[in-house]
């Protein structure tokens, strides 16, 4: 039994195989053209691009299936207008910039109303959320889908840095270089350049210590500076 099990698995395995081959295929050929040309791109299906000619990619980068980039132009999208028009338009001049070997497992969610920069060989783990704008909250007299996006402010991620599972930046953030955000944190402030921050909001709870070679504990988990 054991034996006629592993022989019947053999061609369902061949087969995954194949179909994954195929939809890397599909997947690479059916890349809109962006902003330019970049070499051994690949965005795995299933995806939502939108703007694309607003979004420049290094090359060798690799973003996981159902992930969103979004440079937007305007605010709010189809559904999201009032049915009488009573909702805020606004337009933006928007980016994404992504660096050389940027990778991510799936669920990248990039949405861009000013600028959202990626710089060379960051990692992003899965489900992560960036976005340089917040909906308005003028009012708790409407809904807040129809006051418009405020706050908006470019978001940097620094070379080299490592962004964990289920992480939200929130707008204005920088992350310095090779840092790293821990899994689950939210980040509404800027963290230092090779340090490690966890938490809601995230704190940094340890630095690279260049004399000693090693990461050291920050007392009391200070603050985010």
């Amino acid at each position: 039994m054991k034996r006629l099990t592993q022989f019947m698995m053999r061609p369902i395995v061949k087969l995954g195989v194949e179909l994954e081959r195929l939809n890397h295929r599909i997947g690479n050929a059916s890349l809109p053209d962006f902003a330019n040309a970049p070499s051994r791109l690949m965005i795995q299906l299933p995806r939502r691009i939108r703007n694309p000619h607003r979004i420049t990619l290094g090359d060798d980068v690799k973003i996981g299936p159902n992930s969103v980039l979004s440079a937007n132009t305007e605010y709010p999208g189809g559904w999201m207008r009032h049915p009488e028009g009573r909702h805020v338009s606004q337009t933006f001049d928007s980016r994404i910039i992504i660096g050389d070997r940027v990778t991510a497992t799936s669920a990248l969610q990039l949405v861009a109303l000013q600028e959202i920069l990626i710089e060379d060989d960051v990692m992003f783990a899965a489900n992560v959320f960036v976005c340089d704008g917040l909906h308005s909250r003028r009012s708790a007299d409407e809904p807040y889908k129809f006051q418009g996006m405020n706050e908006i402010e470019s978001v940097r991620i620094g070379r080299g840095s490592w962004i964990g599972q289920n992480v939200v930046l929130m707008p204005g953030v920088t992350i310095g270089e090779l840092a790293i955000v821990g899994a689950n944190s939210v980040v509404t402030r800027d963290v230092p350049a090779r340090s490690i921050a966890v938490g809601n909001p995230a704190r940094v709870i340890k630095r690279w210590n260049e004399r000693t070679r090693r990461w050291h504990i920050v007392d009391a988990y200070q603050e985010l500076d």
